[in-house]
């Protein structure tokens, strides 16, 4: 019986403990709970041992609603993990037009590279995210950007054979 209640204790203790987890929340979409966790005090930049913010993970999870609470408490858009990637790299990885748009208009830094070099443009076009790639080139995306490997987003565009990702950084 000692057993049986030391597990359940446990188990208890485990699902505690993930319930006050602002990541859990983020990739669960669960607002309620991120608004508490935060107005606890839980800090709404910070990351997991892989660099990864609540934000990028709403972001990754297409949460649109935890992402847009989460920027709205003052999470940094251009927060990078452990990779580089930023949220808006996620979305243009992920084929989120809308995340990239929330994104942009709360001030992501489209010319922002990770640690390759590459930017969410590069992202978007060599994954085939067109729809994404004209937003963040409206957004003022520099298409001279070159990666580690001196790729532009264009040289990817070809790499990748996205004829309508070339017609859109003529």
């Amino acid at each position: 019986m000692k057993k049986f209640i030391l597990t359940l204790a446990l188990v208890a203790t485990v699902y505690t403990v993930k319930a006050q987890d602002l990541f859990s929340a983020a990739r669960e979409n669960n607002v309620a709970q991120i608004e508490q966790l935060i107005s606890s005090g839980q800090d709404v930049n910070q990351a997991n041992q892989r660099g990864f913010t609540p934000l990028i993970l709403a972001v990754y999870n297409n949460n649109k609603e935890a992402a847009k609470l989460l920027l709205e408490k003052g999470a940094n858009p251009n927060a990078k993990d452990a990779s580089g990637n930023n949220a808006l790299m996620g979305a243009a990885f992920k084929g989120y037009p809308e995340m990239a748009t929330l994104l942009i208009e709360n001030k992501a830094d489209v010319n922002q590279v990770n640690y390759n070099g590459a930017s969410s443009l590069i992202f978007a076009v060599t994954f085939g995210q067109n729809e994404i790639a004209k937003k963040i080139i409206a957004a003022g995306a520099d298409l001279t950007i070159k990666d580690n490997n001196g790729k532009t987003a264009k040289d990817h565009a070809l790499i990748q054979n996205n004829e309508e990702a070339l017609k859109l950084l003529q």
